[in-house]
């Protein structure tokens, strides 16, 4: 048994923000036991048979709160974050996107990098994501044996790709992909690992034919599989998907019609949705991967999440690295608030989203988004442990809390200001992940 006493903060789906002061939450085998008022921790001591060496109290500096979730990251980009941002989506894929996932044919490329891109989302609190590897299989394994390693929870997808895209970044031919991305399934279910499932994964339907598509939801529906993509990105992308497939009444129908929607569908971006579109998502219950940073970055647009929230679709936020600069969910939740308010600074009568509700989409709104909610994304009891430890006052904190400041502004002030420095400590399914505390 591992006790935590001090404040804690969550989401649930009635209310976006629940902060909890003088709580004590324990957690056994993984799973979280209790969430109570500290005033009964004698009484928890006998009911549970734990003793104070399982107890760490939160000073008042510190708070508990629920792991993040990507919904929506190319592993592999990672190498370019923060440069060659200067070109819209489709000429940004070919002069510097797929050049860079072409290097990990090398499988050292991958045993060399991919170790640096768990260990920085774990440190940045992201304790579930949804990764995109390349086409490769062998790397993409090489992605899936890190992430067992370091412990992080994940869905890891192979690429599919055979059309439109460069001789030296596409797949040999339909069947070699299928091939392939049925041998990467079978290999992460042979690691037995309840943190790693695999995703289909076809980059979007620029890059796959509707021969395809199908093929892949057929996979998807033999191995209940998780499935993700792009949708609605870019105008220019929706004009040549209405151009290569112009028996389809919309970019969603695409998808649609191949078997590719369902309740373990996640779709990124999703910024210019006609109604009848955002309709079928809801009856499919599909995901959004909002990812505001990539969207202003790559000049793409605004996505209008109010919107989508408001017909129930299922909304959790992606840094979509390296199309978004920064591989932090914090980051995303930041830039996600400047979109929302954006689109109010346009529309006065607009309702931009509030810091509690992105809260939400950073939290169990990324978990309902990777389907994950029943386990995961919030301090239910009987949900697996997935937390980080937060510290206002660690050693060279990108923040300055005051005596004047309530327990909310301390939250308010860390999702706000706060990074990787004020992570003072990681767990995934109870297990200590990152531990910073013991470099003080």
């Amino acid at each position: 048994m591992k006790v935590f006493v001090g404040s804690v903060v969550h989401a649930t789906k009635e209310e976006p923000m629940v902060i909890l002061p003088h709580t004590a939450l324990g957690v056994r085998d993984s799973k979280i036991q209790f969430v109570e008022s500290s005033n009964n921790l004698e009484q928890l001591k006998v009911d549970y048979g734990f003793t104070d060496a399982c107890i760490t109290y939160l000073n008042s500096s510190q708070f508990l709160m629920p792991g993040l979730v990507d919904t929506h990251i190319h592993a592999p980009q990672f190498v370019n974050n923060g440069v060659k941002l200067d070109l819209p989506l489709l000429d940004w894929l070919k002069m510097y996107t797929f050049p860079t996932e072409a290097m990990f044919s090398d499988v050292k490329v991958a045993h060399d990098f991919y170790p640096r891109v768990v260990e920085r989302l774990l440190r940045n609190g992201t304790t579930t994501a949804s990764y995109y590897a390349t086409l490769h299989l062998e790397a993409s394994k090489v992605l899936a044996q890190v992430v067992k390693a370091r412990g992080q929870r994940a869905l890891i997808g192979k690429v599919n790709m055979t059309v439109n895209a460069p001789e030296y970044y596409c797949e040999s031919s339909l069947q070699q992909s299928l091939s392939d991305t049925e041998d990467f399934i079978c290999y992460i279910k042979q690691m037995q690992t309840p943190l790693i499932q695999p995703i289909i994964t076809p980059r979007f339907a620029i890059t796959c034919p509707l021969d395809h598509l199908k093929e892949l939801g057929k996979l998807a529906s033999k191995y209940n599989c998780h499935i993700q993509s792009h949708l609605c990105e870019s105008h220019p992308e929706i004009a040549f998907v209405r151009e290569l497939f112009p028996e389809s009444k919309s970019y969603t129908d695409v998808y649609d019609t191949s078997g590719l929607l369902g309740a373990k569908t996640i779709m990124a971006h999703c910024i210019w949705m006609e109604e009848q579109e955002m309709d079928r998502l809801k009856e499919c219950d599909v995901g959004v991967s909002h990812c505001p940073n990539s969207n202003t970055s790559l000049l793409s647009g605004h996505c209008n999440v109010r919107q989508l929230l408001h017909r129930g679709i299922k909304v959790g936020l992606g840094t979509d690295c390296s199309g978004g600069y920064s591989s932090s969910v914090l980051d995303a939740l930041r830039r996600a608030l400047d979109v929302s308010k954006s689109l109010a600074i346009q529309k006065p009568d607009y309702r931009f989203l509030t810091l509690p509700e992105v809260f939400r989409l950073a939290t169990l709104g990324g978990a309902q988004v990777v389907n994950m909610d029943d386990y995961i994304g919030n301090f239910e009891v009987g949900k697996e442990f997935d937390s980080l430890v937060i510290d206002l006052e660690f050693p060279r904190s990108p923040l300055d809390i005051f005596p004047k400041d309530t327990l909310e502004d301390k939250i308010h002030k860390f999702l706000y200001n706060g990074d990787d420095r004020n992570i003072v400590q990681v767990y995934v399914a109870g297990r200590c992940v990152i531990n910073n505390l013991t470099c003080v």
